[in-house]
């Protein structure tokens, strides 16, 4: 096992990794940022390594002062979480370079993957099936059109949601090409891009698959991430609800035939889009851990960030494929920071209360005191709950998201409780514009007695209010020789 690891990352997802490390016994280092001075996983490792940047998130990106706190500290291996640098190959290959262990695929995978161009081709050969879709080379304009309409125009090197347009006329196809690359360009430093075939109302379904790096790779079964906004993930399960058994055992011998192909090593996530009529396509393979693992963790009773270790350090996989069968049913949402009623703008404030609930996961990255700011994503954690049904892990979603007490910033909790319990959400009829079909439903309903209850209810809970609000002396006692 590894003795020392360097998490190159923030947030949430330090803080998951640091309680791996902690229960393996193997130590921990953290970098931050002057901003993050007060963050949780700053306070919760073994040794803190503070990083040089006028910008916040620009430290998080430095690779030099990231790998030179590794060596300083004696590190032996860094994981980069996700984001940042996690699906960056350069850097993977400067970790390398310097002598330590990347927690992650070979540099080589990261960049294959990583161009969704190269990537859709390897697909190709290896028999996954893709979308209809051409590049921008020649006459775009007539090559997109002959693909047909609607289509999706994409960023060949990014991902997230940045680069991409929906065309549904041709007369839209110029235009929407201009600023699909231009975002392109801006996000990634990569212009290219392509277009497919867009499919309407498609489910997105994605593969957890974990290699050894020498062509052994099983996949630890399907998740359901078609809630999205601004095709961003709010909220995912797994077992995906609703899915024929053909088509789960179809999506998951592609995404195992296509890493093994890759002779991926660690864990990765290989991404589908299902269409209505039950066809599948190759979306995207990201090179990396997913924000939503836990869901598969709590189906599967594994932890894998302690899987990647184990890969890291040469150790192989730890089991093989169908061991452990997954049991029961878990979903997770994002909390964030934001205002759903305004259009779901990002927030700030000082988490003035955080307390989590007693009966579903919470995986945070703040704590009570610690300033949200612009200068990172909005993301503060996750809840996520487990059932032995789907209804009975919505069940529990929605209670521990009316017990989550988080004061001090606006927040989507309060839609998120009101998403879980939708009669569609509950039928497992998901497709990716879900949100958006429903949003009137969705919208808050101003109740002022019940928000002055749960502020209550959350003020009484604070060691702090309490003692400054009734352990009062009785004033008598304390007004000398006035009282007569």
């Amino acid at each position: 096992m590894l003795k020392r690891v360097l998490i190159a990352n923030r947030g949430e997802i330090a803080c998951r990794i640091l309680r791996t490390l902690r229960a393996l016994g193997v130590g921990a280092v953290v970098v931050y940022h002057h901003e993050d001075r007060t963050a949780p996983h700053v306070a919760l490792a073994d040794e803190a390594v503070l990083l040089e940047a006028d910008v916040p998130t620009a430290a998080y990106l430095d690779a030099g002062q990231i790998i030179g706190a590794a060596r300083r500290t004696g590190a032996d291996a860094i994981h980069p979480g996700y984001g940042f640098l996690a699906e960056n190959a350069a850097f993977a290959q400067q970790v390398q370079d310097a002598g330590l262990i990347f927690i992650g695929p070979d540099p080589a995978v990261i960049r294959l993957m990583g161009d969704k161009i190269r990537a859709r081709a390897f697909a190709v050969a290896q028999g996954v099936p893709v979308a209809p879709s051409v590049g921008a080379d020649g006459d775009f304009a007539r090559a997109a059109a002959s693909v047909g309409f609607p289509l999706l125009i994409k960023a060949a090197a990014g991902g997230g949601g940045r680069g991409m347009r929906i065309v549904r006329h041709t007369g839209e196809l110029a235009e929407s090409a201009r600023i699909a690359a231009a975002e392109a360009e801006r996000y990634f430093g990569d212009a290219r891009i392509y277009a497919e075939r867009y499919i309407e109302r498609p489910r997105h379904i994605e593969v957890q698959i974990v290699g050894d790096g020498a062509g052994e790779v099983v996949h630890l079964h399907e998740r359901e991430c078609s809630l999205q906004r601004r095709y961003q993930k709010i909220v995912e399960e797994s077992p995906a609800p609703n899915l024929p058994a053909r088509t789960r055992d179809a999506i998951c011998g592609a995404a195992v035939r296509l890493a093994s192909a890759a002779r991926y090593r660690n864990a990765g996530t290989v991404e589908f889009v299902l269409a209505p009529d039950g066809g599948f396509y190759f979306l995207e393979m990201n090179t990396r851990l997913q924000v939503e693992h836990p869901v598969t963790e709590a189906v599967l009773g594994l932890d894998l960030v302690a899987e990647q270790l184990r890969i890291a350090a040469g150790a192989g996989l730890s089991h093989a494929q169908g061991a452990p069968e997954p049991q029961g049913h878990a979903i997770e949402c994002r909390i964030c920071a934001e205002e759903p009623e305004h259009d779901f703008r990002p927030a700030t404030g000082r988490i003035g209360v955080l307390r989590p609930p007693a009966d579903a996961r919470f995986d945070g990255g703040v704590r009570e005191g610690q300033p949200i700011t612009p200068a990172f994503d909005s993301l503060l954690g996750k809840l996520i709950a487990h059932g032995a049904t789907r209804g009975e892990a919505a069940q529990k979603l929605e209670r521990a998201l009316h017990a989550l007490v988080l004061l001090g910033v606006p927040t989507n909790v309060d839609y998120l409780a009101r998403l879980v319990r939708h009669p569609e959400f509950l039928a497992g009829r998901l497709h990716t514009g879900f949100l958006a079909a429903h949003a009137r439903e969705l919208l808050p309903v101003e109740n002022p007695d019940t928000a002055a209850a749960a502020l209550l209810v959350a003020l009484l809970s604070d060691e702090g209010f309490r003692r400054s609000a009734f352990d009062v002396p009785e004033p008598h006692a304390t007004i000398g020789h006035w009282r007569n």
